[in-house]
């Protein structure tokens, strides 16, 4: 009896480190293929190195960002989901966890809107077009460095208790 509350107890915890694992590597994917659609890699033959030379091909690179914003936002629905059914009740968001939460939000959100762009029945005229590359470029730059400052600091996404 003591040894399946044991496992009952940690498989959470191994769901939680994986699911983690996987958020790490979908934001180092994500991160890099949106950089290499602007072509940094190219200019600077970062691309020349051995290895690296998928990341000076743009549709590789898209496919991959495409790719991994499904994960990422599969991750996202996941965890509010959790968040919202199980651990409301035991767990509160901090501050810094609000700022990553609306910040991660509105990077999906601005995603989503330039996904919509790529369609052949494109509803936005060029000017929009241009402030929705800015502000994505902008969540994606304000998200990084606040996930470098919480790292460094170490702030949690959410607190016990209430």
């Amino acid at each position: 009896m003591e040894k399946m509350k044991a496992e009952t107890v940690e498989a959470p915890k191994e769901r939680n480190r994986w699911i983690y694992a996987l958020y790490v590597l979908t934001l180092v994917m994500i991160t890099l293929s949106g950089f290499a659609q602007m072509p940094i890699f190219k200019r600077y033959y970062i691309a020349d190195l051995p290895g690296l030379g998928w990341l000076a091909r743009y549709y590789v690179t898209h496919l991959i960002h495409y790719l991994s914003a499904a994960v990422l936002i599969g991750i996202v629905s996941y965890r509010i989901t959790r968040y919202l059914v199980e651990d409301r009740h035991r767990l509160s968001l901090t501050p810094s966890g609000y700022l990553r939460g609306s910040l991660l939000l509105g990077l999906i959100f601005s995603g989503a809107l330039l996904t919509i762009r790529t369609l052949r029945a494109n509803p936005f005229p060029p000017e929009t077009i241009v402030y929705l590359d800015l502000a994505h470029i902008l969540f994606m730059v304000l998200f990084l460095f606040t996930l470098l400052f919480c790292a460094l600091f170490k702030n949690k996404w959410t607190k016990s208790g209430f």
